[in-house]
């Protein structure tokens, strides 16, 4: 299990994931669940996932492949956000239908992953996208600026309440933050250190990540608040 929310904003995009992907009594595993592509002054692209492992994993090495390479399309070339959420989507596909095949029986939801797609391509304002196992996906809009994918419902409640399209930048960082500890206080599958990231409209700057881990001033100081 894991929790990954990302938030479109008119100043930027949020992101926020944690990073445990199995929490039996024991093994706990750690994998980084948000992956960032730029290219300087052309397009930051940000990737978060949920879901089986194998999964999200085969996908992201994926795209990661067919950018080192021209011969096929890939998330360098598309010149749009939905383009690049369509591309996603397809490779979600060709990685579900792949694995299904080899194990000669049909997709159980154990099986397939959802993504969110956030970012920038010079031409176009900052868009995000949740992207669903069946490939296909859905838009944040003004009226929902924001989406969750993993164990949502426990850090549902404080976004609903606080966050607007207006909210600053910073605002949101926290009250996803937030959000996030009350799922780990809530839920054992998901758990520390958080991968996060502010995106500036209009920067194409990919240095607002950071991991955020136990021993972190600003995380201790929310959670104690």
């Amino acid at each position: 299990m894991t929790y990954c929310v990302a938030v479109c904003l008119s100043d930027g995009l949020v992101f926020a994931s944690d990073s445990r992907t199995n929490a039996r009594v024991d093994h706990i595993a750690t994998f980084k669940k948000l992956h960032v592509i730029h290219r300087a002054n052309d397009r930051v692209l940000v990737l978060q996932s949920s879901g089986n492992l194998a999964t999200t994993q085969s996908i992201v090495s994926l795209l990661e492949t067919r950018m080192r390479s021209d011969s096929e399309p890939n998330l360098l070339q598309v010149s749009t956000l939905y383009d690049a959420a369509t591309l996603v989507g397809t490779t979600l596909r060709e990685v579900i239908d792949h694995d299904s095949s080899m194990q000669q029986h049909a997709i159980t939801t154990n099986s397939g992953c959802n993504l969110l797609l956030g970012g920038q391509i010079a031409g176009e304002a900052h868009r995000l996208f949740h992207i669903y196992p069946e490939g296909n996906f859905i838009e944040a809009t003004r009226d929902t600026p924001y989406f969750q994918i993993g164990e949502s419902k426990y850090g549902k409640p404080i976004i609903d309440l606080v966050l607007t399209r207006e909210t600053l930048l910073e605002q949101a960082m926290c009250c996803a933050l937030i959000s996030i500890d009350s799922t780990l206080r809530s839920n054992l599958s998901v758990g520390l250190p958080l991968d996060v990231m502010i995106y500036r409209a209009d920067s194409f700057d990919d240095s607002g990540q950071r991991r955020i881990t136990e021993d972190d001033p600003y995380f201790a100081t929310i959670r104690k608040a």
